[in-house]
């Protein structure tokens, strides 16, 4: 993340569609389509997130309780994996957590999870 501070919902909305278009526009790692990382299917961890992400967005910056409940697990699995990756496909897993972290909000905001 760009360390600017996001606490305005609508500025959430438009940094996390900023975010959901880049992402869409790269390449998933081919090496994660069939390697799990620390046990982790890689390919599901993305699926989960941007359902997660389509759902928050369609619902205009609302999240439903197992909704948000998946995304703080996949948010947990992101920070185990990503130390494991490196380059594109890094990046690629970053912009993931980029988006749960918006999505889900300060530490603070987590009395649901």
């Amino acid at each position: 993340m760009s360390g600017v501070p996001i606490s305005a919902n609508s500025d959430r909305i438009a940094a996390v569609a900023r975010l959901r278009k880049e992402h869409s526009e790269a390449a998933f790692p081919k090496r994660l389509t069939y390697d799990d990382v620390a046990g982790v299917e890689m390919v599901m961890l993305d699926a989960d997130i941007m359902g997660c992400v389509t759902g928050w967005q369609d619902s205009d910056g609302n999240l439903e309780d197992w909704r948000w409940n998946i995304l703080a697990a996949r948010e947990h699995d992101l920070e185990r994996v990503l130390p494991k990756l490196s380059g594109q496909e890094a990046a690629y897993y970053q912009e993931l957590l980029d988006m749960a972290v918006l999505i889900l909000g300060s530490p603070d905001d987590r009395s649901r999870g």
